[in-house]
C-alpha cells in the first residue's frame, strides 16, 4: 500500500538543493559529531539502519537500510497516543565524503514535507551532520497544534542530532 502511495507534496526531492520551496516551515541545522573516516563510517551505517530514529525515541518500521523508493513508518509517541507518520524514502546520497537519505510524507503523515540527514566528512577530516527539512501541517491535529507543532519538530529535530553525536563516538 505504502509503495505505491503519492507523497503528499509536490517537491519532491527539494532537500537535496537549496531554496527549499516557499510556502513551508523549514529547518537546516548543520553540527559537528565528530572526527575521522571511523566516525564517518560508523555514523552512516547508524543512519542508514534507522538506528539516529530509534536512538531518538521514535519507533521505526523499515524492512531494510534506507534505499530510495523504501516505504517507512515513523511512530511518535506511546500507546494510544502514538502518532503514525509514513513517509518514503526519496533519494540516497552514498559518495565517499558524503552519505545520507531524505524521506517524503505519505498520506496518513500529520505534516507535509520533506526531510533530509546527510553526513560529510570535511576535508579536514571533520564530519559534520545536517538535517534540512521542508514541511506544513496536513492533518487536522497539526493545524490546531498550531505553534505546539513546531515546537515538536525542533524537539525532534535535537533529539535526531544528540543520537547521531552519540552514535558517532
Amino acid at each position: 500500500m505504502l509503495l505505491n502511495a503519492p507523497f503528499t507534496y509536490a517537491e519532491t526531492g527539494a532537500t537535496r538543493d537549496a531554496p527549499l520551496p516557499p510556502g513551508y516551515r523549514h529547518v537546516l541545522r548543520d553540527v559537528r559529531i565528530g572526527e575521522g573516516p571511523e566516525t564517518f563510517d560508523r555514523a552512516s551505517t547508524a543512519l542508514f539502519g534507522w538506528r539516529m530514529h530509534r536512538g531518538a525515541g521514535l519507533g521505526v518500521v523499515a524492512e531494510r537500510p534506507a534505499v530510495p523508493g523504501l516505504p517507512v513508518v515513523i511512530r511518535i509517541g506511546f500507546g494510544r497516543f502514538a502518532v503514525t507518520a509514513p513517509c518514503r524514502v526519496v533519494y540516497r546520497i552514498d559518495q565517499p565524503d558524503r552519505r545520507g537519505f531524505a524521506y517524503g510524507t505519505l498520506p496518513g503523515h500529520p505534516e507535509s514535507g520533506e526531510e533530509a540527514f546527510v553526513l560529510h566528512l570535511t576535508s579536514g577530516g571533520a564530519v559534520r551532520f545536517r538535517i534540512t527539512a521542508f514541511s506544513r501541517p496536513a492533518s487536522t491535529i497539526a493545524r490546531l497544534g498550531g505553534p505546539l507543532t513546531s515546537l515538536a519538530q525542533e524537539l525532534a529535530t535535537g533529539r535526531y542530532l544528540r543520537s547521531m553525536a552519540r552514535l558517532a563516538r
